[in-house]
C-alpha cells in the first residue's frame, strides 16, 4: 500500500491513460491509495495490474526529477480551480473526469496564469489567414495581461504560442505526452523554450508518448483550465471541435473566428456560430468582453460614422431632404415638398446654412457642394 496520496496519484497516472472515467470515478470513491491497491488486484483488468506491478514510486520520482518536472495535485496552491468542473461534466468520446494530477515543467505558476486565460485552438492544416489571425489575437490578448493556452501542435496552436511569445508572453502549452517529450519533433525548440521561460504541462508522466486517445483527453484540460476557448479554423471532425465541446460542457464561453464562406478550413467555426454554440469574435476586445467579470471590458455599441445631418431636428431634416440636389428651389417649393409652413422652412434653412449644408441667394436654395444626403 502506498503511504502517500500524492505518490499514489503519480503511480496510477503512470499506468493508466489520463481522462479514463473509470479511473477518475475509482479515485473519487475510494481515494488514490485505495485505487492503486485495487488496480494491483486487477479491478481495471489484468493488463493494468501487470503494468502496475512493474512500476515503483521511486522510479516515477526519478524520471520526474530528470525531466525537471514537478507534480501538483488537487488542493495544491498551483492547482487551477477550473479543473474542478470536470468532475461534473459528462464524458465526451469516452474521455472525462478530473485529472489525478499534473506534471509541470517551467517557472510559471499555473494557478496564477490561469486566472485570466484564453485557449486558442484550431486546425493543424491552417491557412495563412488562420495562422495570422491566431498570432495577432494571441499577441493582442497577451498585451492585455491574458495568458494564451494551446496544445503546441502544427497550425493554429503553434501560431498562437508564437504570437504570444512575440508580445512577451505568457503562454502555456498543454501536451498529450510527457513534458520531456517533444511532439511534434519539429517543435522541440519551441517546447524547450516554453519550458525554460513559461510553462509546459501534461497529466501524463515523463517519457509518455502521444496517442489519439491522449489528445482527446488533453483537450478537456485546455478547455477547463482557461476562462474561454477561441476556435480559429477547424474541420467538423477535429481536435479543436472536441475542445470546443469541452468548453461548453464546463460552462466556458466558446468563441469562433469567422472566415471566408468559400473556405473549408472555417467550416466548424461557421457551423458553431450558426448553431448558437459559439460567439463570433474578430478581435481581442471581443474576447476580453466575454471572459471578463460582468461589467468589465464591455464594448460600446457599434455605430456608423457620425454625419452632419445626425444632429438635425425632424423639421430641419425634412427641409434638407426636400431641397433638390442639382437645381435651386424657392422657399415655397421647399416648404411644400417638406410639408412644413413657410416660417418653419425659413428657420430650418437658416440653421442648415449655418451648418454649411445649404446655400441660398435670390435665385433660391441649393444643397451645398459635398454635403451628405441621408
Amino acid at each position: 500500500m502506498i503511504n502517500s496520496d500524492r505518490r499514489a496519484r503519480m503511480l496510477v497516472s503512470s499506468v493508466m491513460d489520463g481522462g479514463d472515467p473509470a479511473v477518475a470515478e475509482l479515485v473519487h470513491n475510494i481515494g488514490a491509495e485505495g485505487a492503486w491497491a485495487k488496480i494491483i488486484e486487477g479491478i481495471l483488468g489484468e493488463p493494468a495490474a501487470q503494468r502496475a506491478g512493474g512500476v515503483s514510486a521511486d522510479d516515477v520520482e526519478r524520471a520526474a526529477a530528470a525531466a525537471a518536472a514537478r507534480y501538483v495535485v488537487p488542493g495544491d496552491e498551483e492547482w487551477p480551480a477550473g479543473l474542478d468542473d470536470l468532475r461534473h461534466a459528462e464524458a465526451i468520446q469516452r474521455r472525462g473526469g478530473e485529472p489525478l494530477g499534473l506534471w509541470l515543467r517551467g517557472p510559471g505558476h499555473l494557478a496564477h496564469l490561469m486566472t485570466r486565460s484564453v485557449a486558442i485552438v484550431g486546425s493543424r492544416a491552417a491557412t495563412a489567414y488562420g495562422n495570422g489571425i491566431a498570432a495577432d489575437l494571441a499577441a493582442d490578448l497577451v498585451e492585455q495581461g491574458v495568458t494564451v493556452l494551446s496544445g503546441g501542435a502544427f497550425g493554429i496552436d503553434v501560431a498562437a504560442h508564437r504570437g504570444a511569445i512575440a508580445a512577451g508572453g505568457p503562454t502555456v502549452c498543454v501536451l498529450a505526452n510527457g513534458v520531456d517529450v517533444a511532439y511534434p519533433p519539429a517543435h522541440a525548440g519551441l517546447i524547450d523554450a516554453l519550458a525554460n521561460e513559461q510553462l509546459v504541462l501534461s497529466e501524463l508522466p515523463p517519457g509518455a508518448h502521444p496517442s489519439r486517445v491522449r489528445f482527446l483527453a488533453r483537450n478537456r484540460l485546455i478547455a477547463a483550465m482557461s476562462r474561454g476557448t477561441v476556435v480559429v479554423e477547424a474541420a467538423l471532425r477535429s481536435g479543436a471541435r472536441n475542445t470546443a465541446g469541452w468548453a461548453l460542457a464546463c460552462g466556458r464561453p466558446l468563441m469562433a473566428v469567422p472566415g471566408s464562406v468559400y473556405s473549408t478550413a472555417s467550416t466548424a467555426p461557421h457551423v458553431m456560430i450558426r448553431n448558437g454554440q459559439a460567439v463570433l469574435v474578430t478581435s481581442a476586445a471581443d474576447v476580453l468582453e466575454l471572459i471578463s467579470d460582468m461589467g468589465q471590458a464591455m464594448l460600446p455599441l457599434a455605430h456608423g460614422h457620425t454625419r452632419a445631418t445626425d444632429a438635425l431636428s425632424e423639421t430641419q431634416l425634412a427641409v434638407f431632404e426636400a431641397i433638390p440636389a442639382r437645381r435651386r428651389a424657392s422657399v415655397g417649393d421647399i416648404a411644400l415638398a417638406a410639408s412644413v409652413s413657410v416660417p418653419s422652412c425659413l428657420a430650418a434653412l437658416t440653421v442648415l446654412e449655418s451648418a454649411g449644408l445649404v446655400e441660398g441667394d435670390e435665385r433660391g436654395w441649393l444643397v451645398a457642394f459635398g454635403a451628405p444626403r441621408s
